[in-house]
């Protein structure tokens, strides 16, 4: 930890409030979303198909406007978005605190996810503008702070539901609250580029959509965000299946946050000092993939199942379901840490710098649309696996996917698409110890 903070003190303070606003976002983010499905369901009674579409409503209103608020952030500033979309929070987060009704809560959920579509592409513009050649420094240190908000946030949350679920609304709108306070006093503009150019929004759209090597490594990360996704569908699916509750699922969350607050600036600096970024990137593909590889070896491997709490199982018994579990937790974990920062980085080094937000917006719009359909995808595979009596498949099926995405962005590397305008005018490295040097 002490590398860690000594790295953090290294930046400036608009760098450090960006990390403090992302940590924040996500402890009052993550103290609400994981319990407002049984809120619904439980304390107001809902159906579950109205559980769905409010949930849905708030997904589709971010995934869908992402590459809008991006745009926006370019056109009028990455601090006036920042701050547009933590007020939204408080609005939308109060709202389900006092409303019941479908509409109003509806209304509620749309808001909080057009919050996260206008901030959460600022953010990043500013934060790669502000690092400047550091960016890659400054995006570890931003998963690190995001990994932890999500880990302290459903503790938060946890203690506060015992009271009241509007407690944990009312807390959530308030820290946002005093977030956007804090933002509003100490943050510096900037951004505004684009309409200082006199381009207008559709034009920006379509520079972007013309811009090849950025469109193709888009395409070529949209099945990394799949395999990512599966920390929500697949492996807690797996837990519930290997120990028949749900306190594994805490487990793995735990486990992904203090690894990633423990050890992400070590192996950030570990890589950066042996590899390029695409090299790092297809590394951490990978390994994205072999994460998938214990469970397909669990699912075809016979192992004791714990039942009841009244049954003799002993403790070693969940110890041996959750292993391939947590195994894959773990890899899923080190390859994020490691494609991560250099994943931010390369969008940005893709648009030379500039219009960053709307880059940085269509690319979490190609990633939202596939993690739609990679779940669906993905569930159709699960339950054909267990019809079909191959309870690897699914499994399979991710790893396939994850090497089809490393070789895909290994190919766009050695085809040039990757090389960033820097690399373009420095001479190779000589060294043969490097990989950092292109072969």
């Amino acid at each position: 930890m002490r590398s860690t903070m000594l790295q953090l003190r290294s930046f400036d303070r608009p760098v450090r409030l960006l990390l403090v606003n992302q940590l924040t976002i996500n402890i009052g983010f993550y103290m609400l979303m994981p319990y407002l499905a049984g809120y619904l369901a439980g304390g107001l009674g809902m159906a579950a198909w109205m559980v769905g579409l409010i949930l849905g409503i708030r997904n589709l209103s971010q995934q869908g406007m992402f590459l809008i608020g991006g745009s926006l952030a370019d056109r009028i500033g990455y601090k006036p978005m920042i701050l547009a979309g933590l007020a939204l929070r408080v609005v939308g987060f109060g709202l389900l605190a006092v409303v019941e009704s479908l509409p109003a809560l509806i209304l509620a959920s749309a808001l909080t996810g057009l919050a996260g579509a206008l901030f959460n592409p600022a953010v990043r513009a500013y934060l790669a503008e502000q690092a400047g050649d550091r960016n890659v420094e400054a995006f570890a240190l931003f998963n690190l702070f995001y990994q932890a908000g999500i880990l302290v946030g459903p503790l938060l949350g946890l203690v506060l539901i015992r009271i009241d679920f509007r407690w944990v609304c009312l807390v959530a709108a308030l820290l946002f609250l005093v977030l956007f306070a804090l933002q509003a006093r100490a943050l510096p503009e900037r951004g505004a580029e684009a309409e200082q150019s006199g381009r207008t929004m559709l034009g920006d759209w379509r520079q972007a959509l013309n811009n090849r090597p950025f469109l193709l490594f888009s395409l070529a990360m949209i099945g990394s965000y799949v395999l990512n996704f599966q920390v929500y569908l697949g492996l807690p699916i797996e837990v519930r299946k290997a120990t028949g509750g749900e306190a594994g699922v805490t487990i793995l969350f735990a486990v992904s946050g203090l690894l990633t607050i423990l050890g992400q600036v070590r192996v950030t600096a570990w890589v950066r000092s042996r590899w390029r970024p695409p090299r790092a990137i297809t590394h951490g593909l990978v390994l994205l993939a072999v994460a998938f590889v214990p469970l397909a070896i669990a699912a075809i491997t016979p192992a004791p199942t714990p039942g009841r709490a009244e049954d003799s199982y002993r403790w070693w018994t969940y110890v041996i379901a959750l292993a391939p579990v947590l195994t894959s937790t773990v890899l899923l974990t080190l390859a994020t840490m490691i494609v991560y920062p250099f994943e931010m980085a390369t969008i940005v080094a893709l648009a030379d710098g500039r219009m960053v937000g709307t880059y940085y917006g269509l690319y979490n719009t190609l990633s939202g649309l596939g993690i739609a359909v990679g779940n669906l995808l993905t569930g159709v595979a699960l339950d054909a696996g267990d019809n079909a009596g191959l309870p690897a498949l699914p499994w399979t099926v991710l790893t396939g996917t994850g090497l089809a995405c490393a070789a895909a962005v290994w190919r766009l590397d050695r085809r040039g698409n990757l090389t960033t305008p820097e690399e373009r005018t420095t001479p190779p490295v000589s060294s043969p110890t490097k990989e950092g040097a292109r072969p």
